[in-house]
């Protein structure tokens, strides 16, 4: 990735402190394929933070997403300072109806640089992404609108309550939960999931940028719907299809098409 590309227009209406780091101090590289030489050490960076808590998927899952087709692009961006791991994303930028939306899954930004404004970049830079995706598909001003899940902040981890804050002041909304129950699929290994009696969908919220449109207050049920089946088709494409029928991650209760429902900042209490 060039980080000549990463201008101060990409980043989040919240995300102003990001523009004094200039990100071509770093060395960025997009990885697109279990096949490249940073995936093992990508992968295990994130793998140490979130797999023993189930929060991410196992290796082979997510070497499988890199094959997915040409509307739906699975990449890890791994940042560098002086050959030391800076930040890792993981995201995946799929083309649903005419629109972009990159899942934002996991970001580990090493401790040293925390609150510099790199994870703002790293924001920006799934903008870019979904920029080129756009263009490959022959429509360079297509919506674009950046979605992450997040657990509810029950108050046993505290690094709930630091993820959503950040994103609440990076300008991140969060779907209304009380208006839209949304589940995450079980991220177990099938043999674990078979010995516990099946699936269990955690439920997580969803947040998001529409970039843009950032100040909208609503979104209608019709987007909401776009975007879930856009996540539950990623996941789909590897989970088995009897994990992801379960009851909890159908779409069967949500808002109607033409629902307004509200946009609420990522702290507020459902």
């Amino acid at each position: 990735m060039n980080p000549a590309l990463l201008t101060p227009v990409l980043l989040a209406p919240g995300d102003g402190k990001s523009a004094a780091l200039d990100p071509a101090r770093l060395a960025w590289d997009r990885i697109s394929s279990a096949d490249d030489p940073l995936f093992a050490t990508a992968f295990a960076a994130l793998w140490s933070e979130f797999g023993p808590a189930h929060e991410m998927e196992t290796r082979d899952v997510l070497a499988a997403r890199f094959a997915a087709d040409d509307a739906m692009r699975y990449e890890m961006i791994l940042v560098r300072a002086a050959g030391a791991i800076a930040a890792v994303r993981d995201q995946t930028i799929i083309w649903r109806e005419g629109e972009v939306i990159v899942h934002l899954s996991h970001l580990l930004v090493a401790p040293d640089w925390r609150r510099s404004g790199l994870a703002g970049w790293m924001r920006a830079a799934a903008v870019l992404s979904a920029r080129d995706l756009a263009q490959i598909r022959g429509k360079s001003d297509a919506a674009i609108t950046l979605v992450c899940e997040m657990e509810y902040d029950d108050g046993h981890d505290p690094r709930r309550a630091v993820r959503l804050a950040a994103y609440e002041r990076a300008g991140f909304l969060k779907i209304d939960p009380r208006t839209v129950r949304y589940f995450q699929p079980d991220f177990r290994a099938p043999a674990e999931i078979d010995a516990g009696g099946g699936a269990r969908p955690l439920p997580f919220q969803l947040l998001l940028r529409r970039v843009g449109s950032e100040m909208q207050p609503t979104i209608r049920g019709a987007e909401v719907r776009r975007l879930v089946r856009a996540l539950y088709a990623m996941y789909g494409a590897q989970f088995r299809p009897q994990d992801m029928a379960h009851p909890a991650l159908s779409l069967a209760e949500y808002p109607a098409d033409e629902t307004e429902i509200a946009l609420v900042a990522p702290t507020a209490v459902a």
